[in-house]
């Protein structure tokens, strides 16, 4: 909690005004932010400054490792977060390869578990990443990544968390992920969620020990609509302890992700949180 305040509180300090074309508006931005979180001892890096939605960021990441492509589908696991790029998004409203409401395209999940190659077949990023890491493999090229600029085209939005990198050191496992892109009063709390859920998971699945996760932000940043709310209301508010993650122990495998895992299946104890804040959203 402490280092995504010092974060905020850096990107107002030292950050440049720059034009987000996208979007229309101007972010307040910093280059190179390293934050880190241990997975190993359940320190779970949800904001306690403001209420947060962890079940919905979890349940992204679950549609992520599902492979989904379609915003009904995370609707259905517990989240909403892919309504607006699906179907507000006016680049991809206009895109010929667009299949009809809700679709996302080929993004994220679907470049994990189904990326293309070029004899037509596709090749499985995640379960090459299992079977290795089952097996007590580490062949430094156990990376999972969403990053294929060949398919922009042919999506709904580039994506910002773009590749996981796993290392295994004798029975401990690390994780290590990439992003270039982070609106860190709204998309930060989920993100970093996501990466310490996915380290968890994929040690319980393998059965290794987690250790620390790295993550890695290029471009950190605030929009102009976001500022006054960080810097006069959430900077203003102290933190409570960090509260911890419980996964259910009786998944074991890849195939339990896929198949039968639910938002039931993890809980956090200990959260303690001031009131939300409702920051501006960006499409």
């Amino acid at each position: 909690m402490q280092q995504y305040l010092v974060l905020c509180q850096r990107i107002i300090d030292q950050g440049v005004w720059i034009e987000n074309v996208r979007t229309g508006k101007k972010c307040l931005t910093v280059v190179n932010a390293d934050l880190c979180y241990d997975v190993g001892n359940n320190q779970f890096p949800i904001i306690t400054t403001r209420k947060s939605f962890w079940k919905a960021a979890i349940a992204e990441l679950l549609g992520y490792l599902r492979g989904y492509d379609n915003a009904a589908d995370f609707r259905e696991l517990g989240t909403k977060s892919w309504d607006a790029n699906a179907n507000q998004n006016e680049d991809w409203l206009s895109n010929p390869a667009r299949q009809g409401d809700d679709d996302m395209g080929r993004v994220y999940g679907v470049q994990g578990r189904r990326w293309q190659k070029p004899d037509g077949s596709t090749l499985d990023q995640l379960r090459k990443i299992f079977h290795n890491l089952n097996q007590g493999i580490d062949d430094r090229g156990e990376i999972l990544t969403f990053y294929n600029p060949g398919e922009f085209e042919l999506g709904c939005l580039r994506p910002c968390m773009h590749t996981h990198t796993f290392s295994l050191l004798g029975d401990v496992l690390y994780l290590t992920s990439y992003q270039r892109s982070c609106d860190v009063p709204l998309g930060l709390n989920f993100n970093q969620i996501q990466v310490f859920t996915l380290l968890a998971l994929m040690a319980q699945i393998t059965g290794k020990t987690p250790g620390i996760a790295y993550h890695k932000i290029v471009n950190a940043h605030i929009y102009e609509d976001q500022l006054e709310l960080m810097r006069n209301v959430q900077l203003k508010r102290d933190p409570f302890d960090p509260p911890q993650l419980h996964i259910n122990p009786d998944i074991k495998s890849l195939e339990d992700i896929e198949t039968w895992v639910s938002l039931e299946d993890f809980t956090v104890e200990g959260y303690q949180h001031h009131e939300p804040i409702v920051y501006p959203f960006s499409v």
